[in-house]
């Protein structure tokens, strides 16, 4: 590509069938708007530009784009409007005012996502730096698609929209991807000769195909077999449908490097709420469940199980560990670090800025939100840890918490070396357990304690045995 490289994405459309009060552009496809699915590919093949024709909701895609792009993307990214909207080549005029003479143009469409670089490199090696090449594909049920017509020599011609072709013509299976590189100093002289003659009464960006076979410049088709690459996005149905459908391929994906997948239809991994990019790293022999949603960037080590129905979102899950089902993890911006051979779940949850040592413990019900727990630390059902550091070997009792927050600040909990909290402890922060120290169940801890020692912080027990039980008063 000797070429600066521009591109066109037309995102103006309404939307109707998505029965949305959100633009399509902006509905999601593996937690990332399917427009900036669009704008990554852009940035993976180095453009110079992006321009993004809106329209309808053009405010709510413009802000939403904007405030996701990163320093990263590489490119000049710009917005024109489209309004009214009067179909795809009056979308790519309003852009025209954005172009260069020197560059290539690439057009694609903010409702088809997963275009892949490699493909539309492939378009712009053919387009060269004089011919006009399209992105096409065969298939077996064309309806709704322009086709693709040919002469005898299997030169293009021209497109033709589906409420304008013939019958022979609808015949025809190979269609147009609605993709197309094209030199821009070509693309802005077609695009001044438009005329709306047609069914519709629209302005086609297809008919710039019969004006360049006119003038002599090339026409090429770069053909493909895989048409999810090309498939767009009109209704809830076909967002699910192509949902999985990537999703199987991501699945297939990380089966061919080895991983265990019990059931790859019934895996997933998305963006993460805050727009963090789907990655997930794992080491061999690496086994997990069905229905786990992977988020954000995961890595997991060698030899590490993940149970059935688990939630893990940017958080490293070191070799041999073992995430038993129905446990939810989310570092968000912390993450959450969890050691070699460390066995977590059922029903756990941890938060952000959970680090947990080799051989830790995190049982049902348990919560840990910003701690560290070193080696073999044990809190192994319904207990919550926050904003506390924890020792080697410390065993942590059903129902103890750590009262870390006092209404305005939040206060941290040391918990010493070989401690032992009982059942139903409360260890108000800002407080320290001692080392290899005991603290009976029941206890409101306040204060520091001394190391070996057993503390207990209860009221005394008492038997009243005049007491007797309230009778239920009779009906009146």
């Amino acid at each position: 590509m000797t070429a600066p490289l521009d591109i066109v994405i037309m995102a103006a459309g309404k939307g109707t069938r998505m029965k949305s009060r959100h633009p399509k552009v902006l509905q999601k496809l593996a937690g990332r708007a399917l427009l900036q699915h669009v704008l990554d590919t852009a940035a993976q093949l180095k453009a110079r530009s992006a321009v993004v024709v809106t329209g309808h909701g053009a405010e709510q895609v413009e802000a939403a784009i904007a405030g996701a792009q990163g320093g990263e993307a590489g490119y000049d990214l710009r917005f024109v409007r489209q309004e009214p909207q009067l179909g795809t080549g009056h979308a790519v005029q309003q852009a025209v005012p954005a172009l260069r003479d020197d560059g290539m143009v690439v057009v694609l469409s903010g409702d088809v996502p997963l275009t892949q670089a490699d493909t539309l490199r492939a378009l712009v090696d053919a387009a060269g730096s004089d011919r006009l090449a399209l992105l096409t594909v065969t298939m077996p049920d064309p309806t709704g698609y322009g086709r693709i017509v040919r002469n005898e020599s299997g030169t293009v011609q021209r497109i033709v929209e589906q409420k304008d072709a013939s019958e022979a013509e609808r015949a025809i299976t190979e269609i147009y991807s609605g993709i197309m590189a094209v030199p821009a100093r070509h693309l802005t002289r077609w695009l001044g000769k438009l005329d709306n003659n047609n069914a519709q009464g629209e302005y086609y960006l297809t008919d710039i195909v019969a004006m360049a076979v006119a003038d002599g410049v090339p026409v090429v088709g770069h053909r493909i077999a895989d048409a999810l690459q090309v498939a767009g996005v009109n209704s809830p149905l076909q967002l699910a449908e192509l949902e999985r459908a990537h999703q199987l391929r991501q699945a297939r994906r990380l089966m061919e490097q080895g991983v265990r997948l019990a059931d790859p239809a019934r895996f997933d991994l998305r963006d993460d709420a805050r727009g963090t990019k789907a990655s997930l790293e794992c080491g061999q022999d690496v086994d997990i469940d069905a229905n786990c949603i992977f988020t954000g960037q995961v890595r997991i080590g060698a030899g590490a199980r993940i149970g059935a129905n688990c939630h893990i979102s940017n958080a490293v899950i070191a070799e041999d560990a073992v995430i038993h089902p129905f446990t939810h993890i989310d570092g968000e911006k912390a993450g959450v670090d969890v050691g070699a051979g460390a066995l977590i779940g059922p029903f756990a949850r941890l938060r952000p800025g959970a680090r947990l040592g080799r051989q830790v413990h995190i049982g049902n019900f348990v919560e840990v939100k910003n701690s560290q727990l070193a080696d073999g630390a044990k809190a192994n059902h319904l207990a919550y840890l926050g904003d506390a550091t924890v020792g080697e070997r410390v065993n942590y009792g059903a129902g103890s918490i750590t009262a870390n927050y006092d209404g305005v600040n939040k206060h941290r909990t040391v918990i010493e070396a070989d401690a032992h909290i009982g059942s139903n402890c409360v260890l108000v922060a800002p407080v320290t357990i001692g080392a290899g120290g005991t603290v009976g169940g029941g206890s409101t801890i306040t204060k520091n304690t001394e190391p070996g020692v057993l503390t207990v912080g209860r009221g005394k027990q008492v038997s009243i045995t005049s007491w007797k039980r309230p009778l239920k008063q009779p009906k009146a």
